[in-house]
């Protein structure tokens, strides 16, 4: 089964197709979220919600932002959309043209929420950014200028890095782990992790060990 991704901004369009490559295209392509739940972990039931193709809500009107956005619910299935939370940094950052596949964590040490997201350069170009819950649902605050990680300058991640998840150890509290996909100059694809320099978040290094 093929999947694909596209981001839209400032009239110009990028298509991320499964094999890692960005390129400028014509075509767009929706995806919608959906909902399946399970009693056993292994067989799965899919939950139509209230959209006509079963989803939980639809995309944006043509023009709309390109960002994360915040969706609330009650009860799991009915879905209200609050709002963008993250859009596209300002002119030069590498979240310029915006930011999608965000993932939120609760740092269990100050209580305090984190989020971590890829971010699309002007080029398309992707970087790993992150930010900060201050204050409600709504008002996050990139941490030092959002960008935590860029492609290497010469490993095999030295095209693009993207879909983010942090994870906080259970073992220590002050150590995180980022794992990532990075993606080289020849198109290679592989999943690597970052840990943090103590509990200093926002100081990444590269796991030189295997990867998968």
């Amino acid at each position: 089964m093929s999947s694909a991704k596209s981001i839209t901004r400032k009239g110009l369009k990028f298509f991320d197709d499964e094999t890692g490559n960005t390129t400028s295209s014509s075509n767009v392509f929706k995806s919608f979220p959906g909902l399946a739940m399970s009693q056993d972990g292994r067989h799965w039931a899919r939950i139509e919600g209230e959209h006509d193709t079963g989803a939980l809500f639809d995309v944006g009107s043509d023009g709309e932002w390109a960002g994360c956005l915040l969706p609330h619910h009650r009860d799991g299935i009915k879905w209200v959309k609050l709002g963008k939370i993250i859009g596209g940094g300002g002119n030069g950052a590498s979240d310029e043209f915006g930011a999608l596949n965000p993932r939120v964590v609760r740092n269990r040490k100050d209580g305090k929420y984190l989020m971590v997201y890829e971010g699309v350069g002007a080029g398309g170009q992707r970087s790993i950014g992150l930010a900060m819950l201050t204050d409600g649902l709504k008002n996050w605050e990139r941490v030092q200028g959002g960008t935590v990680l860029k492609p290497s300058e010469e490993g095999w991640d030295n095209k693009e890095v993207g879909s983010p998840c942090l994870v906080q150890m259970d073992g220590n509290i002050d150590e995180w782990r980022l794992y990532y996909r990075g993606i080289g100059e020849r198109g290679e694809v592989g999943i690597r992790m970052a840990m943090s320099e103590g509990s200093e978040i926002r100081s990444l290094r590269r796991w030189t060990g295997f990867d998968l």
